[in-house]
């Protein structure tokens, strides 16, 4: 079975704009996919990368017209300037992580949809994802023990650091980012196609 790494910070509109796209192509081909959330700040650091704020304005500018292209485009909401955004990404991904490493286990919850749901709220609803009651309400709307959002936390934390360390490894330097088995790299919600192209022996 094929692994697909995907790489994702929920303060990220461009993953908003991805949807569900990486869980449907990864149940399409038989892929497993893998959520490794990843400490944006951290990222660019260690990769060259330029928080928003630091960027030249002309790219600022540049960034908000392709988001609202292609908000279109994907016939989704997409709020362009949410009031938390950016915000505190960690609480969010030790949740998804908690929740990917309780499935792993054996419990039910829709892993799928607590992803979805936390970037609906960022996105769309304008709310902090950064705050317990976003969380625990999207945990619980999954399907999954709100409280993992508590009892999760130590593991949350540690692999939301090893994510980071895999991520610089593999060649990561933006999100969305998928990594197919180890190896063959995707950068962006537009690059889903070829991804899609790529697991069907295609590309």
């Amino acid at each position: 079975m094929q692994q697909i790494d995907y790489y994702l910070t929920i303060i990220s509109p461009w993953t908003y704009l991805a949807g569900t796209r990486p869980a449907e192509i990864a149940r399409k081909h038989g892929a497993k996919l893998r959520y490794k959330p990843v400490d944006p700040g951290a990222l660019f650091q260690r990769t060259g990368g330029q928080p928003l704020p630091e960027r030249h304005e002309s790219r600022r500018a540049y960034r908000l017209q392709e988001l609202r292209r292609q908000s279109k485009k994907a016939g989704v909401p997409l709020t362009l300037q949410p009031a938390f955004a950016p915000t505190n990404p960690a609480p969010a991904a030790y949740a998804i992580i908690a929740a990917q490493e309780a499935c792993d286990k054996g419990a039910e919850g829709d892993l799928d949809g607590l992803v979805q749901a936390l970037l609906k709220a960022c996105w769309v609803e304008d709310r902090n994802v950064a705050e317990d009651e976003v969380i625990t309400g999207a945990l619980k709307a999954a399907g999954f023990d709100p409280m993992l959002s508590m009892s999760g936390m130590l593991i949350g934390a540690e692999l939301y650091g090893r994510y980071l360390e895999e991520a610089v490894a593999a060649g990561v330097f933006g999100f969305p980012f998928f990594v197919v088995d180890g190896s063959e790299h995707f950068w962006g919600q537009d690059r889903l196609d070829d991804l899609d192209l790529y697991l069907s022996g295609a590309l």
